[in-house]
């Protein structure tokens, strides 16, 4: 997996945009919340979880580590995991950033 291939992955969902990293971090998000975020110094992405004990059980069986910076609830997944465990934890990710927005700002990205 590449920075490239994340970008593309994250891009794929509704609403999702890249924001400026020269004027905030280098991250992907959906109604103005973040859902994934790169570092300069990390090789990979940063990515929510639905809680700090599915992290800690993510980190526990090696599927990520310990996002740096991050609430406890946050992982990073390296861009030389499993494509098909990155892409997951991306749809997650993206999912519950969605899920937090209010059902307004929902119908405006779905249009529905």
């Amino acid at each position: 997996m590449s920075r490239q291939i994340v970008d593309k992955l994250c891009a794929a969902h509704p609403g999702a945009t890249a924001s400026d990293p020269t004027t905030e971090l280098d991250s992907w998000k959906v109604g103005g919340k973040m859902f994934a975020c790169f570092g300069d110094r990390i090789d990979g992405v940063c990515v929510k979880t639905d809680s700090v004990e599915t992290a800690q059980m993510l980190i526990d069986a090696g599927a990520g580590t310990k996002a740096p910076y991050f609430h406890k609830s946050w992982i990073l997944i390296g861009f030389d995991s499993d494509a098909d465990e990155l892409r997951h934890r991306i749809a997650v990710s993206y999912d519950i950033v969605f899920k937090s927005l209010t059902k307004k700002a929902q119908k405006a990205i779905t249009g529905s």
